[in-house]
């Protein structure tokens, strides 16, 4: 995918601003004329006093002369001084409308430009894979999107339309100030290019800076977003000295950052404010002698010395907009680094298929670096058989089923893995995920009802399919509790709760997908072996069309799977059943030893527990009024 905006930092910045063209034109215009009106005044002054006031024969423009001659000429004037004032007051208010409309086209382009880089940047990040988010923190991709847009929006709304109107300035106050005495024009310049070499000089100092402080901010940002997020593991584990420790000590270097910047700030316009200071005495001091010596009218030198600080402080200010122009570069550096990264993508032939969920395993290696996570991991599972995973921490359970929903994908001659004999390569993600329903072991619950949770794969499903899916999930009498049902607000995260509430709101949440393909992560782990019992009954009756794979460390969660497959260090120990595993010794008949007496207990508690040869208990049999089925 090319995208428009590579090839520079302020490309993206211009990309952004397609359509807006009429905007910046109008603005521009608006700027000129808001400048053109403004040097009017030092003119009209200037004539006033030397013309109108003075005996000085009036030395104008054709145009201005022939305005004079066509209102009566300047005696007309000399009897009516307040005509003058009215051509200020006229002046000074087109000078203000033009600065409405000027205002009005850099605050729309401004915005414009924030918006679609906000859009671009949330709808490109939801695009880029897994690995790319692993590999960022959410508070500095948090950062980017706000604060780096912030600055960008800034430079649109004020700096951009700054830096038009100071090169107008500066351009219209010489071409003023030649026509009035070529050798004063000439001493005002004395010191500006001093004033832009030092702005210069500054630009690539502070421009260092800048990018030091957005990105002290952004880990000072992730180091409070993770807090925020783990403040019960923070109140569990007493940890609330060290994260404010922590948290006080990425402050105070990014507050050692800014105490830098702002020296270098103090400097810059300390000694701006040093040379402009230098420039308008040597410009009086001129003016001054000029006039002594006849050269210059007072109106004159009085026009003259207006239109030299109109000009010397916009070039002054020159400064403050290359600094802005500093943080800008940065802040579109660090907004390019997220638009540039490549998104996931697939190719033009990418597959639809209708699945029905037959998954293959064909000698399937992976590595996330050189070490390999799997081994010639092998299996067939057809639609309508359950599968457990079962293995110790490291083992590849999990990286076994991102592979499956291809947040990860395997490189040539690492395998294959097939859906009904589609190696899913050829599968469009999309289409591929929307077909395989997962469920972790912390599930993530959005801030919004618990209808709108499960039902967010399917937005118009219907209350009844809801109540169906959380009756499998064992959690639709909770859920009747709550003064609102299935309108209450789960909170942040899912913060308002339970461990065990909130798994089984997602199970139901996945089941109301009816995905051919369902997948839970040890997605039962904080909920009790009683409930544990009932669910995975009634998910044998609901599920009966779909592969399911189990991962869980419980036996008794797995203990009921059409077959089991043991992970050891990334490769396949074993796999079989459950009365074929207990027999053969190993990894499997090990755990399950070590839980017996837990499964007995919770069976116990159940209400029932059948014992068949080889210590199998039948979950089915556990829960009252379910027949186990025969297999």
């Amino acid at each position: 995918m090319k995208l428009p905006w590579k090839g520079g930092k302020f490309a993206l910045i211009a990309a952004s601003a397609e359509g807006r063209y009429f905007r910046f034109t109008l603005c521009a215009i608006a700027i000129l004329g808001n400048v053109s009106f403004s040097f009017l005044n030092p003119q009209i002054i200037r004539y006033t006093i030397d013309s109108v006031i003075g005996t000085a024969p009036l030395e104008a423009p054709s145009f201005v002369q022939a305005m004079v001659d066509g209102l009566g000429g300047i005696d007309v004037f000399k009897r009516n001084i307040w005509i003058c004032a009215l051509f200020l007051i006229a002046a000074a208010l087109i000078s203000g409308l033009f600065n409405v409309v000027r205002r009005y086209t850099s605050i729309e382009i401004g915005e414009t430009v924030a918006w679609k880089l906000r859009n671009s940047l949330y709808s490109h990040i939801q695009k880029l894979d897994f690995e790319w988010h692993v590999a960022c923190q959410t508070g500095d991709i948090i950062q980017r999107c706000t604060t780096d847009v912030d600055s960008v929006r800034n430079f649109m709304q004020n700096q951009l339309g700054e830096l038009i109107r100071t090169f107008s300035v500066f351009v219209i106050a010489l071409l003023m100030m030649f026509s009035m005495d070529v050798f004063m024009s000439l001493m005002s310049l004395a010191l500006i290019p001093f004033i832009v070499v030092f702005s210069v000089m500054y630009f690539k100092k502070v421009g260092k800076q800048f990018k030091m402080a957005d990105e002290a901010e952004g880990v000072m940002q992730a180091a409070a977003q993770e807090n925020y997020t783990g403040v019960r593991v923070v109140r569990a584990f007493g940890r609330e000295k060290y994260e404010t420790e922590k948290f006080y000590e990425k402050t105070s270097i990014y507050r050692t950052i800014q105490i830098r910047i702002g020296r270098m700030l103090g400097l810059f316009w300390g000694g701006g404010d040093f040379f402009v200071g230098l420039q308008m005495a040597i410009i009086v001091g001129a003016g001054v002698l000029r006039s002594v010596q006849g050269h210059l009218t007072p109106g004159t030198f009085l026009a003259f010395y207006s239109s030299a600080n109109m000009m010397i402080w916009p070039v002054r200010n020159l400064g403050r907009i290359i600094s802005d122009m500093s943080r800008t570069s940065v802040a579109a550096g660090r907004i390019n680094y997220i638009l540039s990264a490549e998104p996931e993508t697939d190719p033009p032939d990418a597959l639809t298929p209708q699945l029905k969920g037959e998954i293959v395993f064909d000698k399937v290696t992976f590595n996330y670096g050189k070490e390999p996570v799997l081994r010639d991991v092998s299996f067939v599972l057809k639609p309508g058989e359950s599968m457990a995973i079962l293995g110790g921490t490291g083992s590849g359970k999990t990286t076994l089923v991102h592979l499956l929903s291809r947040l990860y994908d395997l490189k040539d001659g690492d395998g294959s893995i097939t859906i009904d004999g589609i190696d899913i390569r050829r599968i469009a993600r999309p289409h591929l995920r929307q077909n395989i329903g997962l469920c972790l072991q912390e599930p993530f619950l959005f801030s919004k009802t618990i209808r709108e949770n499960i039902s967010l794969i399917k937005p118009e499903m219907q209350l009844e399919e809801i109540q169906a899916a959380t009756a499998v999930a064992m959690v639709d009498e909770t859920i009747e509790e709550f003064e609102l049902g299935y309108e209450t607000i789960v909170g942040e995260r899912g913060v308002t709760l339970s461990g065990g509430q909130k798994q089984r709101v997602a199970i139901a949440r996945m089941l109301a997908g009816n995905s051919p393909v369902m997948i839970f992560d040890d997605s039962l782990s904080a909920v009790d072996t009683e409930t544990d019992s009932k669910i995975r009954a009634a998910l044998r009756r609901r599920v009966k069309e779909a592969a399911v794979i189990i991962i869980s460390h419980r036996i008794s969660s797995l203990m009921q799977a059409d077959k089991i497959l043991v992970l050891k260090d990334g490769t396949v120990e074993d796999i079989g059943s459950h009365e074929e595993l207990v027999t053969r010794g190993g990894t499997y008949q090990r755990i399950f030893d070590l839980q017996r007496g837990d499964i007995e207990t919770g069976f116990a508690e159940a209400g029932a527990a059948k014992t068949v040869p080889g210590a199998v208990f039948d979950t089915a049999a556990a829960v009252p009024g379910v027949v186990p089925e025969n297999k």
